[in-house]
């Protein structure tokens, strides 16, 4: 793998990039929405950036640790997602997903990250989530199982993916978990308009895990053919956060059209 030397264009270290900080930014202006992210599984390979850049939207480029760029297979239990600013919804708001992740800073220098995938098993919650954010959201057939310190993560339709892990003790964050998992909003283009979509949550908790199984077809969908055919780079898990999103806010590629 052809990885960037350190100070190549997209290094952690060019100028004018948002430092990596576990503790959230915050953000101003109204809550559009509450949720929790539970039982999370992080997988993670490390992968040339010139892969990731032509599968991101304009205006944003692979954000880069130690030459690399990542890739993130992140299956997890969504518990009592609310509505706008409204309560959350016990049924409704609780599910199973799963996403593919890339890892993003845009052309102001904040980082965030791009969905090419996300499969949920509540029809109503994917197709509001693409009509009003354009995200890659798909209705699937998932479930998530929990025995003797093994969890297990099950997409069956439309695209199938096992993953099996055991969740060990719990371990410090280091600058590539911190890297990985402390992102405080997603990028996103929609209807012609770069947007941004702020969130904000306590610190992840994070727990070693050992991969026990791993067959998977969402990564190959998500663009990337082989991956699934190693093993991930990193693995770890955590309980949860619960997590706050502000609204979208449109920004402005240098060049672009105001929207």
């Amino acid at each position: 793998m052809a990885l960037l030397r350190s100070g190549d264009a997209g290094d952690v270290t060019e100028p004018g990039t948002q430092p990596v900080t576990r503790a959230a930014p915050g953000y101003t202006g109204p809550t559009m929405m509450t949720q929790r992210w539970c039982d999370v599984a992080f997988l993670h390979w490390a992968v040339d950036p010139d892969t990731v850049a032509p599968l991101l939207p304009p205006g944003v480029r692979p954000d880069v640790h130690d030459g690399a760029t990542w890739v993130g297979l992140v299956p997890f239990r969504m518990v009592g997602a609310g509505v706008l600013r409204g309560p959350s919804i016990p049924w409704l708001g609780t599910f199973p997903e799963t996403n593919v992740r890339l890892y993003t800073v845009d052309a102001r220098g904040v980082r965030g990250i791009v969905f090419r995938s996300l499969d949920a098993t509540r029809l109503a919650v994917v197709a509001g989530a693409r009509a009003a954010f354009g995200l890659p959201y798909r209705w699937a057939s998932m479930s998530i199982a929990e025995t003797a310190g093994e969890r297990t993560y099950v997409t069956r339709r439309p695209h199938a993916s096992r993953v099996r892990v055991r969740v060990g003790a719990p371990v410090a964050s280091g600058e590539l978990e911190d890297f990985l998992t402390a992102r405080w909003g997603l990028h996103e283009r929609h209807l012609g308009v770069d947007w941004y979509v702020p969130n904000v949550h306590e610190p992840w908790p994070l727990h070693r895990a050992e991969l026990l199984e791993l067959d998977d077809t969402l990564l190959a969908r998500a663009g990337f053919a082989d991956l699934a055919d190693r093993p991930p780079d990193h693995v770890t898990c955590s309980p949860g956060v619960s997590v706050r999103f502000g609204f979208p806010r449109p920004w402005r590629r240098p060049g672009s059209r105001r929207p």
